[in-house]
């Protein structure tokens, strides 16, 4: 029988505790935004961005109860994956076109498809590295038209959407954007109104989902209360990273 590889690796039990401080406060900052919009908590789900944190810390965050991890990077993703038991992975960051397949076998959910062209590959690649089920995906949008930032502009995204969505292999559950820096949070309401717009005028002719995957550290709780389905928070999980 080949030896375990994460045999004595347990997670320290003060980190442990910590993680679920962390998450505690976190998940009661989504409620009280829920609350003051009138939603169910349990329709946010939490997404844990774990890029540049180890996967010893990965596992004490599986023992606090983060069982959900979103990376920017597939091959640090790659890394970490097999080290980590317990946990699902959805990708948050840009996708080239020639790490598809890597990131078909990685993931569980991609929230970056941001070109028609990405997502017929993923839907091929799909067809043969998972035959059984279809692929969730997000379509990211460039809600500001930040030059910095991926994402459909949103003037083309719903033809876009429209050609994506007819894609066999992928299940796209709906939309996704990373807001602006801003100084304040609800400086950020905007970006989030819009997308919502985007999807709601999207709905019927593009067969899309509801999902909306927006919101951080800094600015979730706006995020939530214009409607988010899923959070990605970070820093106010695991403290500030170089």
């Amino acid at each position: 029988m080949p030896p375990n590889p994460l045999e004595g690796q347990t997670p320290d039990p003060r980190e442990v505790a910590q993680l679920q401080d962390a998450r505690r406060h976190v998940l009661e900052r989504i409620a009280d935004a829920c609350a003051r919009v009138g939603r169910d908590p349990a329709s946010v789900s939490l997404v844990a961005v774990s890029k540049t944190v180890p996967a010893s810390t990965l596992r004490a965050a599986v023992e606090a109860g983060l069982t959900t991890f979103g990376e920017n990077r597939v091959q640090e993703a790659e890394a970490k994956i097999g080290e980590v038991e317990g946990a699902t992975w959805h990708l948050v960051g840009p996708l080239q076109s020639n790490k598809a397949r890597r990131a078909l076998l990685a993931f569980e959910t991609i929230e970056t498809v941001d070109s028609v062209e990405l997502a017929q590959r993923l839907d091929r690649l799909a067809a043969e590295v998972r035959p059984v089920e279809r692929l969730p995906v997000l379509i990211q949008v460039n809600v500001d038209g930040d030059p910095a930032k991926a994402g459909f502009e949103p003037a083309d995204l719903a033809p876009a959407a429209a050609s994506i969505a007819m894609l066999e292999r992928l299940d796209v559950r709906g939309l996704m954007t990373v807001g602006r820096l801003v100084a304040q949070p609800e400086d950020a309401r905007p970006t989030f109104v819009a997308l919502r717009g985007l999807s709601e005028r999207l709905r019927g002719p593009a067969s899309i989902g509801p999902e909306l995957s927006m919101g951080m550290s800094d600015d979730f709780e706006v995020a939530i209360e214009e409607g988010a389905t899923t959070v990605r928070i970070g820093r106010a999980l695991f403290g500030h990273r170089h």
